[in-house]
């Protein structure tokens, strides 16, 4: 049984075009982690996908100004504050390397050390999604752990990529899933919370699906391994800033799969299983 806890940041972002307005954007987001963390400390704070960064056309046109390396000004923000705040920080930023931009999430550790990244493996193109004409796609998963849970993000339309989440859980052995989005309301919002639901039960993890706020946004939630009547879904605030305090204990991950083990009734490989005629 390991126990962690999580910092959960439903923030607004504002319009940014410029990097002096990213700059300013990320003092503000800081200063409120840092009063949400004064007195009650986290064990790891997630934010949102692009977090440094308003999701339009209007910022993504100017990804040569916006964009950064990893040891850029996001990670020089939160490094410090993790640092000085003893916790793990998972932020998301437009990543630029050889040419080419990166949707990214990157963790920094209580040292303030970087401990590694994620880029978007699966780019969206539909609804107000325009991420093909600007983003290239990666090529890595990426996991750690904080205090002994096995964590990975994955970023907004990874969710609807059944394949990645049960990697993730068979082979890398995660605990939680750290889904960072920036969900508009476009016709795609309303599914989202079933594939949500879906990968939390279907993978019995712990499933964190983190959406930035704003009126065209909002609506995060929280599954546990298990979701019912009984222990249904964690909702955000529909539009508004929302930082929600989670208690992970992965004794309930064992629980789960002990009572429901349709994990361990898998079969290795149903490719080669023969077609009646």
């Amino acid at each position: 049984m390991t126990k962690l806890t999580i910092l959960a940041c439903q923030i607004e972002i504002p319009a940014v075009e410029t990097a002096p307005q990213r700059d300013a954007h990320l003092h503000a987001c800081a200063t409120k982690i840092r009063r949400e963390l004064e007195h009650k400390p986290h064990d790891l704070v997630v934010l949102p996908e692009l977090s440094s960064i308003d999701y339009s056309r209007a910022s993504f046109g100017n990804l040569s100004e916006l964009a950064e390396e990893l040891d850029g000004p996001s990670f020089k923000t939160f490094s410090a504050l993790a640092k000085e705040l003893n916790t793990t920080i998972l932020y998301g930023m437009p990543r630029h390397e050889d040419g080419n931009y990166y949707i990214s999430h990157v963790a920094v550790g209580p040292d303030g050390a970087l401990i590694g990244h994620y880029d978007k493996l699966h780019i969206c193109q539909y609804g107000a999604s325009m991420e093909k004409e600007y983003f290239a796609k990666g090529d890595h998963l990426f996991t750690f752990e904080v205090k002994g849970v096995r964590v990975a993000p994955i970023i907004c339309y990874d969710i609807r990529i059944p394949e990645l989440t049960r990697t993730l859980v068979l082979e890398k052995n995660v605990d939680v899933m750290l889904h960072c989005g920036a969900y508009a309301r476009d016709e795609s919002f309303y599914s989202w919370h079933h594939f949500a639901i879906s990968r939390a039960i279907e993978n019995q993890v712990f499933f964190l699906s983190l959406n930035r706020a704003g009126n065209n946004y909002g609506n995060s939630l929280f599954c546990q391994p298990w979701v019912d009547a009984d222990t249904p879904e964690l909702p955000f605030h529909d539009t508004e800033e929302h930082f929600a305090s989670i208690a992970i204990d992965t004794s309930l991950i064992e629980d789960v799969r002990e009572k429901y083990t349709f994990l361990s009734d898998r079969f290795d490989d149903y490719s080669q299983l023969g077609e009646q005629a």
